[in-house]
């Protein structure tokens, strides 16, 4: 003990004859116990250990109060407790004083509680905000469109999420019970209605590969029954609409999809090798054709351009006579040289068009009879030419003269058609 400190104490204290020990309280006195058998020092002195104890917790109290970062429960539980003690104790010294140093230490734990509880409140605030944010990021994946969305990497976003409210939820600052349970209900339905679309998405897709997967499994056995075909053409043109009708079934799960694939390409690639193959040996075949038909092609080109007629059609007949009984080229060279023949063809077709137009009988017959008809009517425009000229009608000559010179005109012109439809 301090022996200024024990001095002062043992002011507030007495000792009797019967070795008990009062206290000055305040204004009262009161006793605090009994020490028989010792000197009245050291009955004082125990009692006088317990005050300067007290004021030791109190002072620690108002260090740690100041120094430290108490809790406001931890501050409430040491206040309470002190002044448990300091109501009645069996001790000597300046009580009241001690007490007055505790309320004034009850001021200043007011202001921490205060200030603990402003912290509290902010801290709640913020973790209402963060868990919110939590609850508004999974309501955006709930919400999404399952025909866009994701569903691995959304799945595990929303775990994230889950995983990071339990750490808020254990580690950080409490929310009241109504705040909590009304973002958890929010965050626990967009969980439930994320899992239930992506279960009823699956079950759609399950049930839609299970359908392509039986339309493609037939396909597959078509397309092997065609494979075998050596009817070239029907079949290159079922193949087509296989795969037509293949596109249009949708994909089966990947490895499904891709062993059917497997199958139905190498039908395919079979049966098109085959007809590769057979063809080949049909162009090898027809090759002494192409070299006659490319020899007659020069013989039909020669013909053109058309100066007598008659003699390029009979020569393009025999060139035809002889193309037909040639045989076929290879398929490959069908196009070429059918399209230089016909337009050989073509050219000779337009020749004899030409010539019957010009020659055509009707078309002479009509000239000639607007011929007569426009010399009919230039001779009474000559006589009312004849007829003003000798009234000296200036106008009526003028009149006169732009008619009859324009039917002169016209009948130059069907003059020389039918004179071209006479040859």
């Amino acid at each position: 003990m301090d022996p200024a400190e024990a001095a002062r104490a043992a002011e507030f204290g007495r000792v009797d004859d019967a070795g008990t020990v009062f206290v000055r309280d305040g204004e009262a006195e009161r006793e605090v116990g009994q020490f028989p058998g010792a000197t009245p020092d050291e009955a004082l002195a125990l009692y006088v250990r317990r005050f300067l104890d007290l004021q030791a917790k109190v002072v620690l109290f108002e260090a740690r109060l100041s120094a430290t970062d108490l809790s406001v429960k931890e501050i409430d539980q040491t206040l309470a407790r002190l002044t448990e003690e300091l109501a009645a104790p069996a001790a000597v010294g300046d009580l009241a004083g001690l007490r007055e140093r505790l309320e004034a230490l009850r001021v200043v734990a007011a202001e921490r509680r205060a200030a603990a509880e402003a912290e509290r409140a902010a801290a709640r605030e913020a973790a209402a905000a963060a868990r919110t944010t939590l609850v508004e990021q999974a309501e955006k994946i709930a919400e999404t469109d399952p025909s866009r969305i994701q569903w691995r990497p959304a799945g595990e976003q929303l775990r994230t999420l889950l995983d990071q409210w339990k750490e808020a939820q254990r580690s950080g600052p409490r929310l009241d019970r109504a705040t909590e349970e009304a973002l958890w209900k929010r965050f626990s339905h967009a969980r439930t209605t994320f899992d239930r679309e992506r279960r009823h998405f699956f079950a759609e897709l399950e049930s839609r590969n299970a359908a392509a997967k039986g339309a493609k499994e037939a396909l597959v056995v078509e397309a092997e029954r065609l494979s075998a075909s050596t009817e070239w053409g029907p079949t290159a043109g079922a193949f087509r609409d296989l795969m037509t009708q293949w596109k249009a079934a949708g994909r089966a799960s990947r490895p499904v999809d891709d062993a059917l694939w497997a199958r139905f390409r190498a039908a395919q690639d079979a049966f098109f090798a085959a007809r590769d193959a057979a063809n080949q040996a049909t162009d090898t075949e027809y090759q002494a054709n192409l070299v006659v038909k490319e020899a007659l092609l020069a013989e039909a080109e020669a013909l053109l351009p058309v100066r007598n007629l008659a003699a390029a059609k009979a020569a393009l007949r025999s060139v035809q006579e002889r193309w037909e009984a040639a045989g076929k080229v290879p398929r490959g060279d069908v196009q070429r040289v059918e399209g230089r023949l016909r337009a050989v063809e073509q050219a000779v077709r337009e020749a004899d068009d030409a010539q019957w137009r010009r020659t055509n009988p009707e078309t002479r017959a009509r000239a000639e009879g607007a011929a007569a008809q426009l010399e009919q009517a230039i001779a009474g425009l000559e006589a009312d030419l004849a007829r003003a000229r000798a009234k000296g009608d200036a106008r009526a000559v003028a009149e006169a003269q732009a008619a009859l010179d324009a039917r002169r005109a016209w009948l130059e012109q069907v003059q020389r058609a039918a004179q071209d439809a006479r040859g």
